[in-house]
């Protein structure tokens, strides 16, 4: 029997979920059309990865994959209708969806701003009072509504550069609203994957938690995980040179740990909207310099004769705003862990990544599902979920986040691999 490391997003160790029921979203046979294309720099003609790509007058939307490519299922009542493509730091722009042809590559222009001393000093001159100010307008700036989200996720182990395990599903995300302290919650609606064990040696990795993983990077929903008011202290605040998205001016707040303390904390930066003080996004990681603390918060099981640490652990979560309220929208996760067997002369590194994309919603009370082993909890393990890979049929007018090159060319051996069998 193959030994198994359970490998968790820290967000998941104190969390209880509160089982409701969701009415899963029925298939229809709405007519849509497919458009796919790549998003660059205008300057340099590099991909601009993570970029959001949303339908006018809509709630459906997607970004681009780590090379910059899309792919948007838009139903048939948007076909005269109008798409806009967003970057941080860059400038919006829209374009009608009846101009857009397949493969077209979509450039951006860089949007640069200089930090502006007067506008800092009107709200304060300290970036940790202006953080604790943004984490406290959760109530007034973030939806307050239940909303019943449909949302992509991909989650993807890798052995030095070689796909190990793939798994996909589309969910229904039942998200609380901002302004009460209860739990999101998700349903399983399509789930497909492989997992190749003669990649992964005498181990079996699994990430625990799957898509709440991704879930609980919603600093705002979830401050505690990353900041409370015991750990705000050990942190260093500063400002950074500010932005702009969708022509509205950022402020960028850096944060890191103070140097006289141990426990692994976080490091990265806070995009804060400059009028509202709405955190738009955030980039941060984790400090894994303490190996044996870094461990303890993310390793599950091992075997004894093992030691695992990680190298790297990294989260992106953006935001998006309608009707003048925001919401999560998107987030990343990428884990890197060195695996070593004693006596043994080499290591082996592996990667678990992971992110999910809302890609429609609705404002829906409705809390109703018939099949209830259809719920995600935040100790599942998505792998064991899903079933295997199908023809590209298999998910209909879902909007799904383009796979990367590498990840298509293992969709595409699996896919020969059920041809021969």
């Amino acid at each position: 029997m193959k030994n198994v490391i359970r490998l968790s997003i820290i967000y998941v160790c104190s969390l209880f979920l509160f089982i409701v029921n969701i009415k899963a979203q029925t298939e229809t046979t709405e007519v849509f059309k497919e458009i796919e294309g790549k998003v660059i720099d205008s300057n340099s003609k590099d991909p601009l990865i993570f970029t959001d790509i949303l339908i006018n007058d809509s709630n459906i939307s997607t970004v681009t994959n780590t090379d910059g490519e899309f792919l948007i299922k838009i139903p048939e009542k948007y076909f005269d209708g109008i798409i806009t493509f967003s970057h941080l730091g860059y400038q919006k722009k829209e374009i009608l969806i009846s101009l857009i042809n397949n493969n077209d590559k979509i450039t951006l222009t860089p949007a640069i701003t200089e930090l502006d001393e007067i506008n800092i000093l009107t709200i304060t001159k300290n970036a940790r009072a202006l953080v604790i100010e943004t984490l406290s307008k959760k109530s007034e700036l973030y939806n307050t509504e239940n909303t019943l989200m449909t949302a992509f996720y991909r989650e993807t182990i890798k052995k030095r550069r070689q796909n190990a395990s793939l798994s996909e599903a589309v969910l229904k995300i039942h998200k609380q609203p901002y302004n009460n302290q209860r739990n999101d919650h998700i349903v399983l609606v399509k789930a497909r994957k492989n997992t190749d064990y003669s990649k992964l040696d005498t181990l079996a990795l699994k990430l625990q938690g799957g898509p709440f993983s991704n879930l609980y990077t919603d600093i705002i929903k979830y401050p505690e995980y990353i900041f409370t008011e015991e750990n705000l202290p050990l942190y260093n605040f500063s400002y950074d040179n500010s932005t702009r998205i969708n022509d509205k001016l950022i402020y960028v707040v850096n944060f890191k740990q103070k140097e006289n303390n141990t426990t692994p904390l976080y490091f990265g930066k806070l995009y804060i909207d400059a009028e509202t003080l709405a955190l738009t996004n955030a980039v941060y990681g984790l400090n894994v310099s303490n190996r044996e603390l870094s461990s303890q918060m993310y390793v599950r099981k091992k075997p004894r004769k093992v030691d695992v640490y990680p190298t790297e652990a990294n989260y992106r979560v953006n935001y998006r705003i309608k009707d003048g309220k925001w919401q999560y929208a998107y987030s990343n996760i990428s884990l890197t862990f060195k695996v070593n067997w004693k006596g043994k002369l080499f290591n082996n590194i592996y990667t678990l990544s992971s992110e999910m994309a809302v890609t429609d919603w609705e404002v829906n009370n409705n809390k109703i599902v018939k099949n209830r082993n259809q719920i995600l909890r935040p100790t599942s393990i998505m792998s064991e979920k899903a079933s295997g890979f199908s023809d590209p049929r298999f998910w209909g007018p879902y909007n799904i986040i383009e796979p990367e090159k590498s990840i298509e060319s293992a969709i595409k051996k699996i896919q020969k691999q059920l041809k021969r069998t």
